[in-house]
């Protein structure tokens, strides 16, 4: 069993415990909706919908879901209110396995990986995205992966200071070049040591800024194509990090994010101080990218590899 399993006992209890508050929500408003009643009628569907939309599943995805649900009642004839738990949790595991994201069964071990393995990371300010980019060389560094972090979100100092924080904290090194310097010339230099001193992976922090959609494509494209003079595959991710707590917000900002720069993983953050924990599904089943962490508490472990499977079981079962 590897460091990051993610069935694990200890990893399933910090899920159960990140997700405690969307499922307290969910099961409150359900229990109330089926009282008195003894099957799913259309009724129970329509509240059931509310309920859903109000946990910011989405309107797009809890719609799919709902139908799923008609068509397996008007199927069995007949469900029972008691039966509607597993008949949701069913039915919504079958929808996200349907998509085409996939999902990662332990990214902190995966020897595959090119070495260096560059992953940028994007995302406002204030999503978490920096305590992320911690958390994941904290997780490389215990699986026996040498990383560097590139501090390249140089518009503010706080996110400089943050950093080298975290590359202090976790010990692993930070290349930074202050504030108010050119974002693509630090993640020039941070991909160079990184080839240099035999790096497995190097994480790059950016600007999290979205209020001029040309501005941020352009520098996210400089930043691209200054790394590739080193290392013409870089990078070889780009991660979208998300605030799960900010529910519909984080689909807007993931919908602007994916339109200017090629995303092609989502890490998902602040999920246990929140009842809007249904945005994973929805974020999920909208924009087909892998959702690959969760974040479920504050200590490092708490960043999890995300798996739809579990994440539903421990949703939707009371």
């Amino acid at each position: 069993m590897g460091f990051f399993d993610f069935f694990s006992k200890e990893k399933k209890e910090s899920l159960d415990k990140g997700l405690e508050k969307s499922k307290t929500g969910i099961f409150d408003k359900l229990t109330k909706a089926i009282a008195g009643k003894s099957e799913v009628d259309e009724e129970v569907l329509d509240e059931l919908e509310e309920i859903l939309i109000s946990s910011d599943v989405g309107v797009e995805t809890t719609v799919k879901i709902i139908r799923r649900i008609e068509a397996r009642v008007a199927r069995d004839k007949y469900a029972s209110t008691a039966e509607l738990d597993r008949i949701l949790r069913e039915e919504v595991a079958a929808l996200l396995q349907e998509n085409n994201s996939r999902d990662v069964t332990n990214s902190f071990e995966t020897e595959d990986l090119p070495k260096p393995y560059v992953l940028m990371v994007v995302g406002v300010n204030g999503v978490g995205k920096t305590t992320t980019i911690g958390k994941l060389a904290h997780n490389f560094t215990q699986n026996g992966k040498k990383v560097v972090l590139g501090a390249a979100d140089t518009f503010r100092a706080a996110a400089v200071d943050q950093l080298k924080l975290w590359g202090e904290r976790v010990g692993v090194e930070v290349i930074d070049h202050g504030m108010n310097t050119d974002p693509s010339s630090v993640a020039y230099d941070a991909v160079k040591t990184g080839v240099e001193k035999g790096a497995d992976v190097i994480i790059i922090d950016t600007a999290g800024r979205l209020h001029t959609k040309v501005n941020l494509m352009n520098e996210l494209g400089k930043i691209k194509r200054v790394m590739q003079k080193v290392l013409p595959e870089a990078p070889h991710e780009v991660m979208l990090v998300l605030d799960g707590s900010t529910g519909q917000n984080a689909v807007i900002q993931a919908r602007e994010f994916t339109r200017v720069t090629d995303v092609n993983s989502l890490a998902i953050t602040k999920l246990d101080g929140t009842a809007k924990g249904g945005v994973v599904i929805g974020i999920s089943d909208e924009f087909k990218i892998p959702v690959k962490y969760i974040g479920v508490g504050e200590k490092m472990e708490d960043l999890q590899v995300f798996n739809k499977m579990a994440f539903v079981e421990s949703l939707f079962n009371r």
